[in-house]
């Protein structure tokens, strides 16, 4: 008999599942994907796109047109909150959509504890199509005048754009453009002190100002407020202060962990709704909680694949293990990176020529699908 199977999101869990639609519908089940663009971008790239190393065409993945090249269903729209007992989904449009299983991919957004004014001198690093317009933004600026850069947040997104803005600056000219992140602790805290100190000594060698333990109050158009009292005025501002999960699920008066995120056992099924699943950014692993960065989502892909189908054709699922210490390389946006894995710490351009490689495959993978 057939079934509705939604997704909502095509990112990184979701590749697979996106990948092998046509399996789904071949068995007579019915496919809707929802999604607020036409594209996916990959986050791990969007630095390297803000300092020009790479294309918009090179970081998305067209999602739009591999669901509707396989003979399903396509929704340009946003998931507002999900009523599980009624299984179905109200749209930000107000539309509703049924499901008999659904999967949720819908990602993370910046940490909003800080006031921002709306403009368009403000970036938050999500989502990521945004920094191609930061991109133009400071390229018109800069061309005629000397900039302020503000990074607000400490972490690797901070570092990566700051890096990645020096990197464009160079590469096209501009007049001296002044690159100040501004961190609420210390930079990249809790990384090992070999990789803070690899982070650090590449920014202070490019002469990128770091203010650390520094509150910032408020943020608007031309200036961020740090305790309430001290003013620092930018032409640019990037807001990277960390993500939280999407508040639909706290909205939908479900299961959710401490930071808003879906509640999923080792089937990455909701203890609640056993018709409901989840990965990527936007769920809390119950058996271990996970840290938000790409990888989890790349090895949920064949999990989620098979308890899909698995949760439409009444058969076995299988348990999803988020395996060992995982692989970081940073884009430090001058053509060198930072690598660590387990022991294994080292910079300079080896490292971002493997994370550029790594990416460029990944990408060039799924995007085949498009042909």
């Amino acid at each position: 008999m057939a079934k509705k199977l939604l997704l909502a999101g095509g990112g990184h869990a979701h590749m697979m599942v996106l990948a092998s639609l046509r399996k789904f519908r071949d068995l007579g089940h019915l496919v809707t994907v929802i999604q607020p663009s036409p594209h996916h971008y990959y986050s791990g790239m969007g630095p390297g796109m803000l300092g020009q190393t790479y294309q918009p065409e090179e970081i998305r993945f067209a999602t739009r047109q591999v669901v509707e090249k396989q003979g399903c269903a396509f929704i340009l729209d946003k998931v507002a909150r999900v009523e599980p007992a009624a299984n179905r989904v109200i749209l930000e449009s107000g539309a509703a959509v049924a499901y008999d299983v659904v999967s949720f991919n819908i990602g993370s957004n910046v940490s909003g504890h800080i006031p921002v004014e709306k403009s368009e001198t403000i970036f938050p690093v999500k989502p990521i199509e945004r920094l191609q317009e930061a991109q133009q933004l400071i390229l018109r600026l800069g061309a005629g005048k000397p900039l302020n850069v503000g990074i607000v947040g400490g972490g690797p997104s901070a570092v990566e754009i700051a890096g990645n803005i020096w990197g464009l600056a160079q590469k096209n000219g501009l007049q001296p453009v002044t690159i100040t992140i501004f961190a609420r602790t210390s930079i990249m805290k809790g990384f090992p002190d070999g990789v803070r100190s690899l982070a650090i000594n590449s920014l202070n060698r490019r002469k990128i100002q770091i203010i650390e333990h520094c509150s910032v109050s408020k943020i608007e158009k031309d200036r961020i407020e740090i305790d309430s009292r001290q003013i620092y005025g930018l032409d640019v501002i990037f807001v990277a202060v960390g993500v939280r999960p999407s508040h639909v699920f706290r909205k939908s008066g479900m299961a959710i962990g401490p930071e808003g995120g879906l509640v999923v056992n080792r089937y990455l099924q909701s203890i609640d709704y056993p018709n409901v699943f989840g990965g990527g950014d936007c769920i809390y692993f119950q058996d271990s909680p996970l840290d938000k960065v790409g990888v989890y989502a790349v090895r949920e892909n064949p999990v989620l694949l098979h308890n899909l189908m698995a949760a439409l054709e009444g058969k076995e699922m299988r348990e999803f293990d988020p395996g060992g210490e995982y692989l970081l390389i940073f884009n430090l946006g001058d053509g060198t990176g930072i690598f660590r894995k387990k022991r294994l710490l080292f910079n300079g351009r080896l490292a971002f020529f493997l994370k550029d490689s790594i990416d460029r495959r990944f990408m060039k993978k799924f995007q085949a699908l498009e042909r």
